[in-house]
């Protein structure tokens, strides 16, 4: 008689396991999904500005965005500047793209520390476009 409620309780524990299991993974499958759609956003925007913008003003708006990042802390991301400076420095087109390319990646690979930041780096993107190209009233 004491097999039963065992078993029970056995079955109970394995099926709230299970249950978590699920919603994890519907959760991160969500977290891919608005990733990806948020870089495909991101690769367009960045595309059309490195094309309709002039080398002065992508270094203006990455030395906002490098102060942005700096002014919430997250001056850990020496690479990101490194890297932002060889583009900048070079000014091609397709320098600034593998720079966004190669960032992504590394940001977005591995870790949730590693999302929580690359989410934060694409807020101060979008507030320091924001506040260079603010939308007509």
């Amino acid at each position: 008689m004491s097999e039963q409620p065992k078993n029970n309780e056995w079955d109970s524990l394995w099926g709230e396991y299970t249950k978590s299991l699920e919603n994890w993974k519907s959760l991160f499958e969500q977290i891919q999904n608005a990733s990806k759609d948020m870089q495909s956003k991101f690769n367009t925007v960045w595309d059309k500005a490195t094309v309709e913008s002039s080398a002065e003003t992508m270094k203006l708006f990455g030395e906002n965005w490098q102060k942005a990042l700096n002014d919430v802390g997250m001056n850990s991301f020496k690479e990101f500047n490194e890297n932002w400076q060889k583009a900048v420095n070079d000014t091609n087109a397709a320098t600034f793209k593998q720079f966004a390319e190669n960032w992504q990646k590394s940001l977005s690979s591995s870790g949730l520390e590693q999302m929580n930041a690359y989410g934060e780096m694409m807020k101060k993107f979008a507030e320091t476009w924001t506040s260079m190209w603010p939308k007509s009233q």
